[in-house]
């Protein structure tokens, strides 16, 4: 069974790890840290990405048409994202899941992670895809995901924003081949003001018809797309490109 009113709140943490700390880590977060996020009460899922990417288009966007925060502003990790599902963001909050509170093991552990950036978010808005069928019985979002966090550099271009997902985005993702569902998200807690998470079937499916046949045009200085990326500023290594390495697909 998919969620639909059970996972409306986002907590994700994005984090880098040293290249000498990566297998044990990774083996202790799927085999305990992870498994046991996921069985807290009030956590509807749990979900682990490895950032994996775009294709020529992307990088270009990035490159060209993206502002990014500086590390003065907030944390840079952006190899990994950890992404917890729950039915409201005060559920994260009685009680508060503090990393200090952990046993010593786990607070070693915990501190491998360097550049660590944590947003909560609320969901203000989803629409389903037509590869919503692929996600049956899993609780977790898709096995391929781009996850962008912003903030608009206006009020002004705050308001067009939401229009553009309004008018434009949301409705574009409901039809987009490979497209599982998409989730625009409020921050309630962290430096982004907006998410936008997409769910994809597949990264090659991401590739052929989101970033080719959609995202691209942010490159064209006349597209309303690309105003909107240009009046907003990006977390670091945003937007996020990854594939979901547990639970596994």
């Amino acid at each position: 069974m998919t969620t639909t009113t059970q996972d409306r709140a986002i907590w994700a943490t994005w984090y880098d790890l040293d290249d000498d700390h990566r297998d044990r880590y990774l083996e202790w977060a799927h085999n305990e840290h992870l498994p046991l996020l996921a069985r807290m009460p009030g956590h509807t899922w749990v979900a682990h990405y490895r950032y994996e990417g775009g294709g020529a288009q992307m990088n270009d966007i990035k490159k060209n048409v993206v502002s990014h925060a500086t590390h003065d502003e907030v944390g840079q990790g952006s190899q990994y994202v950890v992404l917890i599902g729950a039915p409201t963001v005060h559920g994260f909050f009685a009680p508060f899941l503090d990393d200090a509170e952990w046993p010593a093991r786990d607070r070693e552990m915990l501190a491998l992670r360097r550049g660590t950036r944590t947003v909560v978010f609320s969901e203000e808005e989803r629409v389903n895809g037509p590869s919503l069928a692929t996600a049956a019985g899993q609780a977790a979002p898709a096995p391929a995901i781009q996850f962008g966090t912003l903030r608009s550099r206006s009020v002004e271009s705050e308001f067009d924003l939401i229009k553009w997902y309004a008018q434009y985005r949301m409705p574009s993702m409901a039809k987009m081949a490979g497209s599982v569902r998409t989730r625009k998200l409020t921050a309630v807690a962290g430096w982004a003001r907006h998410g936008i998470l997409y769910e994809f079937e597949s990264l090659p499916m991401r590739l052929k018809h989101f970033e080719q046949g959609h995202e691209s045009l942010t490159l064209d200085p006349t597209h309303w797309t690309h105003r909107i990326v240009r009046a907003s500023v990006h977390a670091p290594g945003s937007p996020f490109i990854g594939a979901r390495i547990w639970p596994a697909v």
